[in-house]
């Protein structure tokens, strides 16, 4: 087992440094040219005066180059503070701002950006910015301390670094309730200890073929990055663009025989319902994986009644418990679309509660908590968050031992497994009845009439308290109005439970993240006259 997350580089680049390792558009590096390229930054920043324990961000596109950046930032011993290259300037100023930012990485389209983040308040002097890439910036308010080309010539040294396994590796900066992004710091040994978990459990190896699909600031590329490292396997980028292409992405899947893939299921979803996969298509793939929200039931057996060959596996964990924290392997294709496919069992390591008030019995509806291994040391200088979140295990005296309230609410089925019920902040209560916002979603997939679907509660003015608001996307070929799809709705739950304003897309919104943005869909059912009551 590494000591760090760049060993798993440094050990495959002396074992088969000509083996390719990350792979991106026309651009590509070997084992040993990350190895080379990472030093390489590494030398620079410490050169420029980066410290052990300083915050490094990142702000490119996916590329070869960017994570040679992202080991390079670890070799100098910093924090790894991801940004996104389409997060508004204001937020990218809050978030550099926030980790006091002592250096920034930046290459391609987003000087303009960047220009303006530097540009507003900061609450100390501003980073230092290196341009890694051959082209310059389009910038006024910044002047880089070094170009790719000035890395490039830098000694390609090896780099002794000083950090241990219980030192921080990154910081994700998440939303925040009261609109301020709030940092997760997340350790080397948690990361470490979840991939060795899943190179062992997926049986990755050598000659795979990984998909890098989710955006670098999403905590799930780093299942991507560093199981493909782990297996000395191959690491292939998506391309942002392809995720508003569902045959682009097949046509991915395909070309570069993939044997992993692994994403959110709002784009599983999206290629479902537009009839990108064949029978018997993608032959080399082998496993597919998702996370991050629920991957409605139908779409499932889309998939698993055309990809008898692969295994399929739903894996669940917040931000704060390293990229995840369950797992669960589909055994057989649904019969029923309308069956809930539960979280699973706790990675090694982990520990899933639910808890009302005490253990929750089999059955009873409780929060769910997580503790183990995986549990960040808590909130980029926020110990009142950290506090009100990662709380003291009420079954042992040690408060060492903490647990992690994730705002979901679970229960154990009888099979012993644990099933998602939708959030905790989802279960609204309307004309005198409580509901839960996903039941409601998982009736509308149901009915195959829409291709995604979310449901959002508003205040309202009238008798019922919380209006329940849904926002769709028809299936594709579907002609459906919402009366027609409130009606079909009315055949699978109870009057009290259909929403009473809707809202038709091409596609949903979505986050940096790639899921439904159901804070922005909540923002334009509350300010949009038209759908008063």
């Amino acid at each position: 087992m590494p000591e760090l997350l760049q060993d798993w580089v440094t050990l495959q680049a002396g074992r088969r440094p000509d083996a390719p390792a990350v792979l991106g558009g026309t651009d590509a590096l070997t084992y040993g040219g990350l190895e080379d390229l990472s030093n390489r930054v590494a030398s620079a920043l410490k050169e420029e005066g980066c410290l052990k324990g300083d915050r490094v961000c990142l702000l490119m596109p996916k590329s070869p180059t960017a994570i040679a950046c992202l080991l390079g930032i670890y070799k100098a011993d910093c924090l790894y503070v991801p940004l996104d290259p389409g997060c508004p300037a204001l937020r990218l100023g809050m978030i550099i701002a926030s980790c006091e930012s002592r250096f920034i990485l930046a290459a391609g389209p987003v000087g303009p950006i960047l220009d303006e983040a530097l540009a507003g308040p900061a609450g100390g002097p501003p980073p230092a910015v290196g341009w890694m890439d051959a082209r310059p910036p389009v910038a006024t308010s910044f002047k880089a301390r070094f170009d790719l080309s000035g890395v490039l010539s830098r000694p390609a040294r090896p780099i002794r670094c000083r950090n241990t396994r219980e030192d921080p590796a990154h910081i994700l900066f998440t939303s925040g309730s009261s609109g301020t992004p709030k940092g997760v710091v997340v350790t080397h040994d948690s990361v470490i200890r979840f991939v060795e978990w899943a190179r062992d459990y997926f049986s990755l190896g050598s000659s795979d073929r990984l998909s890098g699909h989710p955006p670098l600031h999403f905590d799930l590329s780093f299942l991507d990055v560093f199981g493909a490292f782990a297996a000395g396997a191959e690491l292939h980028l998506v391309p942002s663009e392809l995720s508003l292409s569902p045959h682009k992405l097949g046509d991915f899947i395909r070309s570069r025989r993939l044997t992993q893939w692994f994403s959110v299921p709002a784009v599983l979803n999206y290629m479902a319902h537009f009839d990108v996969v064949r029978p018997g298509d993608f032959p080399e793939l082998r496993r597919l994986l998702w996370c991050g929200e629920v991957f409605p039931t139908p779409s499932l057996v889309y998939w698993m009644k055309r990809l008898p060959h692969v295994r399929f596996t739903n894996l669940y964990g917040p931000t704060e418990t390293a990229i995840a924290s369950a797992y669960y392997t589909v055994p057989r294709c649904p019969e029923d679309e309308r069956a809930l496919i539960p979280i699973g069992r706790a990675c090694d390591g982990e520990e899933l509660l639910v808890l009302d008030s005490a253990p929750a019995p089999p059955g009873t509806v409780g929060d769910l908590y997580v503790g183990g291994v995986g549990l960040s040391p808590g909130y980029w200088k926020d110990e009142e968050k950290t506090r009100a979140a990662f709380l003291p295990d009420p079954r042992r005296r040690n408060p060492a031992n903490r647990i992690y309230k994730t705002g979901d609410l679970a229960k154990i089925g009888e099979d012993g497994l644990i099933y998602l019920l939708g959030r905790a902040d989802s279960q609204v209560k309307s004309r005198g009845y409580r509901i839960e916002l996903g039941e409601v979603e998982a009736a509308l997939n149901a009915t195959g009439l829409v291709r995604e679907c979310a449901v959002v509660a508003v205040k309202s003015n009238g008798f019922e308290g919380m209006a329940l608001c849904c926002a769709y996307a028809p299936a594709h070929g579907a002609e459906i109005t919402p009366v027609g799809l409130r009606r079909e709705l009315g055949k699978r739950l109870p009057v009290y439970m259909l929403p009473a304003r809707w809202l038709p897309f091409d596609r949903l919104p979505s986050n940096g993240s790639g899921k439904i943005d159901r804070r922005a869909l909540k923002e334009r059912f509350e300010g949009d006259a038209s759908q008063a009551d």
